[in-house]
C-alpha cells in the first residue's frame, strides 16, 4: 500500500508516491459528474480510474472535509452551504484530468395528516424514501401526524400507508394518477439558467446563457478548459489535441443562485464540431434506437428444438411457443430490423431455464414454464430450446454486418432452485425468512437487497465478494466469448453496488476504449435510479417514471401534460439533459399501451388478472393515433428510444403473460400498417437529425391538450408538437430561424417574421424541421 500524504494548500490534496509512465488518459471514458449525497458522501476513485494506485494525487475543492477510507475511497463532508458545482483534479505523471462535483442543497419539508383515531400508526411512502414501507413512520404532534424529510428541489410523489392500506393525501389536490404530489423548489428548466449553442468555427465554439452565470465549467473530454467570458456569453477554444481523436466531446455546465443549468454535449470529429449524422455510427451511443424482443414469442426458425413443458397444469399462454435464435437470425437476414430502422437489438435471457412447471396463478389456475428466460439454471449455457452457441454467434455477426448493436439480457440477482450454484452453495443465497419469522418474498422496497422473487428463486447475496466474483465471471463470459455490445440488467435495484462496480471495472479492463452499453431495470424514485448510474456503474436505466406519466397523458383525455413536463424536468436534473436512459413503449411487465389507450384495460385494475379473464383487444381505434404520439414522443426526447416487440404496429394485451403474445409479421390490418409506417418514418427522422440526437431541449407549451418542445443544435432546429385533444388545434410559436420549416407529417404551416403558425388535426402530432 502506498503512503498517503494530506496537503492543504489551499485545496485538500491526497497524494500517493510518484510513479512515472507514458502520458495517457487517466480516466477511461467520459467521467460522469459526482453527486454529493447530503452532508456526507463516499467518493470512489476506482469508479473513474482503473489503476488508481498509479495516481500521484487527487485534489478536492476547498471547504470539503476529506478523509481516506481505503486505497480508492474517500469520505467527503460538505459544509452547510456549498457551491452547486465544483471539480476534483486527478494527477498522474504530469497529466491531470477532472471530475465535476454536483451539489443540490436540500430543504426540510413536513408532510401532515389530521389525526382521526382511525390509524394506530401511519407512514409516508414515496420518492423521498424510495417507497419504503419499513421506514420509521409519522409522529403524532398536537393532533396531527407529521413526518419530516430533507429533499432537494424536484417532484415527489407519495402516499400514506398503514398496515397494508395505502391512500393519497386528502388535503393535497395535486395528483399523478393515484399518488399525491409535492413540487419542491426550483427544478423546471424555465426556472434555471439555460445555455444555448450559438455558433462554431474550425477552432472555437460560442455559447450563451439566458441568466447571469456565477461560474462556468467547460471540459474537453475530462480536462477543464478556460473559456473567454463576456457577459452571459463564452467562447471556448477547441484544444489542439482534439485533432488526434476521431471522437471526443465538449461538455459545458454552469450555475447561479437559481440552480444548475442544462448541460451542453457537443461531439467533435478530429477536433471539429460534428455537423451531420453521416459522421456518426453505432459506436456513438446517442444514436441507438433499441428493439426489445422476447425470444420465445418472436419467430420460430427451427421447429426441431420446440419443447413445451409437458405439464397439463400450464395453460398454453404460460408455456413455450417455439421462438428461437434461428428465427431471429431469419428476420435479420430478411431485413426486418433494417426496414424498421432500429440499430440495436436486445434479446430476453437465453440461458438454460428449468424443464418443469413452477409458480401458481389462481384465477384461472395455472403454473408457468420458464419460456421468458428469467429463471436461470445456468448462467453460461444457452437453453437448447432456443439454439446453440453457433446460432448466437451467427446473430451477432449478422447484427454487426448490418451496423447494429447486440444487447443481451442478464440475470444476476437470483437463480432457480435447480441451479448448481444454489445446490452446491446454499449459503450464497439470502435467507427466505426474516428475523420475525415472516417470509422474505416480494419485499421490493423494505428488503430490496435480500428479498426473494418467489420461493423457488433464491436471491444471491451479492454483498459478498466471493458471490460477486463468481457472478461477474459468468457475465463477462458473454463478452469474451461472443463479443456482445452490452447488457440489459434485470432487477438492478435488488443488487448491491459491489456487484455493479466489480462488473463494470472488469469490463473496462477487458474492452479498453471499445464502447459497451449497460442499462438497468429499477422501479423507484429518480434518486434511487440515478444511484446506479455513473462511470463505475451503469450507463443508464429505463426511465419508468417518465414512461408511467407519458402513457397516462397520451392514453387519458383528462390528464394534463403539465405532469409530464414536471417529470421530465426531474429526470433531466438527475440523469442529465443528454442522458442515455431508455424511453420505452412498453415492456414484459406492463399491459400494452394501446389497450390502455383504447379503454380495454383500466389503469385502476389488475392488468395481469384482466389478461387472463378477458380477451383484451385494442378498443377505440383512436388508440392507434395515441400510440403514434407515444412513439413520436420517445423518438424526439433526450435518451434512447426502446420499442417493445409488437408496439411498432400496435399489439394489444393485458399484463404478463398476455403482453407477450406471438409476434405478427403478416396480415397486419390497415391501422397496424399505418402505425408501422409511421414508426419507420419517425426512426428515419431521428437517425438523420443532429438536434434530436445532441440538441438542447426547451419545452414551449404543456397544458390539457398540447405538449410542444424545441430541440436545437446550433442553427439546426426541430419543433415537436403533440395534440391529444379530439379537436383541431391552431397554434403559434416564436421560432428564431433563417430557414423555412418542413412539416414532416403534412400539417398546415406558415412562417413569417419568426412566427410559426401550425394547424394540427385531432389526436395527432407534427415534427417541424428547420434545417
Amino acid at each position: 500500500m502506498k503512503k498517503i500524504a494530506l496537503l492543504l494548500i489551499p485545496f485538500l490534496a491526497l497524494a500517493c508516491s510518484q510513479q512515472k509512465s507514458e502520458k495517457s488518459n487517466i480516466i477511461q471514458g467520459l467521467a460522469t459528474p459526482f453527486l454529493l449525497q447530503g452532508d456526507t458522501s463516499l467518493f470512489y476513485l476506482s469508479d473513474y480510474v482503473l489503476d488508481f494506485k498509479a495516481v500521484d494525487s487527487v485534489v478536492f475543492p476547498e471547504k470539503l472535509k476529506v478523509s481516506r477510507v481505503n486505497d480508492s475511497v474517500f469520505k467527503l463532508i460538505k459544509p452547510s452551504k456549498y457551491a452547486s458545482l465544483a471539480s476534483v483534479s486527478v494527477f498522474q505523471s504530469g497529466n491531470s484530468e477532472n471530475i465535476l462535483i454536483i451539489n443540490r442543497e436540500k430543504q426540510k419539508i413536513v408532510i401532515k395528516h389530521k389525526y382521526t383515531g382511525k390509524y394506530k400508526n401511519l407512514k409516508v411512502i414515496g420518492n423521498m424514501n424510495n417507497w419504503n414501507r419499513g421506514n420509521k413512520g409519522m409522529t403524532l404532534i398536537g393532533g396531527e401526524w407529521q413526518q419530516e424529510f430533507m429533499v432537494s428541489p424536484g417532484v415527489y410523489e407519495y402516499l400514506f400507508y398503514s398496515e397494508g392500506y395505502e391512500f393519497s393525501d386528502p388535503e393535497n389536490p395535486l395528483k399523478m394518477g393515484n399518488n399525491s404530489v409535492l413540487q419542491v423548489g426550483k427544478f423546471l428548466p424555465e426556472d434555471l439558467p439555460f445555455i444555448t449553442e450559438e455558433s462554431y468555427s474550425e477552432k472555437s465554439i460560442r455559447l450563451s446563457a439566458n441568466q447571469d452565470i456565477t461560474k462556468w465549467f467547460v471540459l474537453w473530454q475530462n480536462k477543464l478548459i478556460t473559456p473567454s467570458v463576456s457577459g452571459n456569453q463564452i467562447e471556448l477554444q477547441i484544444p489542439d489535441e482534439a485533432s488526434q481523436e476521431k471522437r471526443s466531446f465538449i461538455r459545458v455546465h454552469a450555475y447561479n443562485e437559481n440552480g444548475i443549468s442544462n448541460d451542453v454535449f457537443i461531439p467533435l470529429e478530429y477536433g471539429k464540431v460534428v455537423e451531420s449524422t453521416s459522421q456518426l455510427d453505432r459506436s456513438d451511443k446517442q444514436t441507438m434506437i433499441m428493439y426489445f424482443l422476447m425470444v420465445d414469442r418472436f419467430c420460430n426458425g427451427d421447429s426441431s428444438n420446440d419443447e413445451p413443458v409437458a405439464d397439463p397444469e400450464i395453460l398454453p399462454k404460460a408455456n413455450y411457443f417455439g421462438g428461437d435464435l434461428a428465427g431471429i437470425k431469419k428476420k435479420i437476414d430478411e431485413g426486418y430490423f433494417n426496414d424498421l430502422g432500429v440499430n440495436t437489438i436486445w434479446l430476453s435471457p437465453i440461458v438454460q431455464n428449468p424443464k418443469g412447471a413452477y409458480g401458481l396463478f389462481k384465477n384461472p389456475r395455472t403454473k408457468f414454464s420458464g419460456y421468458h428466460g428469467y429463471w436461470p439454471v445456468s448462467n453460461t449455457k444457452i437453453d437448447y430450446r432456443f439454439g446453440t452457441d453457433n446460432d448466437l454467434k451467427g446473430i451477432i455477426s449478422a447484427t454487426h454486418e448490418n451496423d447494429m448493436n447486440f444487447l443481451l439480457d442478464y440475470v444476476a440477482n437470483h437463480v432457480h432452485q435447480e441451479h448448481p450454484v444454489y445446490k452446491e452453495h446454499p449459503d450464497w443465497a439470502t435467507s427466505l425468512y426474516l428475523p420475525d419469522g415472516t417470509m422474505n418474498t416480494e419485499k421490493w422496497d423494505e428488503h430490496r437487497l435480500t428479498t426473494w422473487f418467489d420461493t423457488f428463486l433464491p436471491t444471491l447475496d451479492l454483498r459478498r465478494k466471493d458471490v460477486v466474483d463468481a457472478m461477474v465471471d459468468s457475465a463477462v463470459y458473454w463478452y469474451t466469448k461472443f463479443g456482445i455490445d452490452g447488457f440489459r440488467h434485470d432487477a438492478t435495484k435488488h443488487i448491491d453496488e459491489l456487484y455493479w462496480r466489480t462488473l463494470t471495472k472488469k469490463l473496462k479492463e477487458l474492452r479498453g476504449d471499445k464502447p459497451f452499453y449497460q442499462i438497468g431495470e429499477t422501479y423507484g424514485s429518480p434518486i434511487l435510479i440515478s444511484s446506479y448510474i455513473g462511470s463505475g456503474m451503469l450507463d443508464a436505466q429505463f426511465d419508468f417514471n417518465t414512461y408511467d406519466n407519458a402513457i397516462a397523458c397520451f392514453a387519458l383525455d383528462n390528464e394534463n401534460f403539465g405532469r409530464l413536463k414536471s417529470v421530465l424536468g426531474d429526470s433531466w436534473k438527475y440523469y442529465g439533459y443528454h442522458n442515455l436512459m431508455g424511453n420505452i413503449t412498453g415492456n414484459q411487465d406492463r399491459a400494452r399501451f394501446i389497450s390502455y389507450a383504447g379503454g380495454e384495460v383500466s389503469f385502476n385494475e389488475d392488468a395481469k388478472v384482466a389478461g387472463w379473464i378477458r380477451n383484451i383487444g385494442v378498443g377505440d381505434t383512436a388508440s392507434y393515433e395515441k400510440l403514434k404520439m407515444l412513439q413520436a414522443f420517445n423518438m424526439t426526447i433526450p435518451g434512447i428510444p426502446v420499442i417493445y416487440y409488437g408496439d411498432e404496429y400496435g399489439m394489444p394485451g393485458g399484463n404478463d403473460p398476455d403482453n407477450r403474445r406471438q409476434m405478427k409479421f403478416e396480415y397486419l390490418t390497415p391501422h397496424e400498417l399505418d402505425v408501422k409506417k409511421t414508426v419507420e418514418k419517425l426512426i428515419d427522422i431521428r437517425k438523420n437529425s443532429m438536434p434530436l440526437l445532441y440538441g438542447q431541449t426547451r419545452i414551449l407549451q404543456a397544458d390539457n391538450n398540447i405538449f410542444a418542445y424545441l430541440r436545437v443544435y446550433f442553427d439546426k432546429k426541430v419543433l415537436v408538437i403533440l395534440n391529444k385533444s379530439r379537436e383541431q388545434q391552431d397554434l403559434n410559436f416564436d421560432v428564431d430561424s433563417s430557414t423555412e420549416p418542413l412539416a414532416e407529417f403534412g400539417s398546415s404551416v406558415t412562417f413569417e417574421n419568426s412566427k410559426l403558425n401550425v394547424s394540427l388535426k385531432p389526436v395527432s402530432f407534427e415534427i417541424i424541421n428547420f434545417k
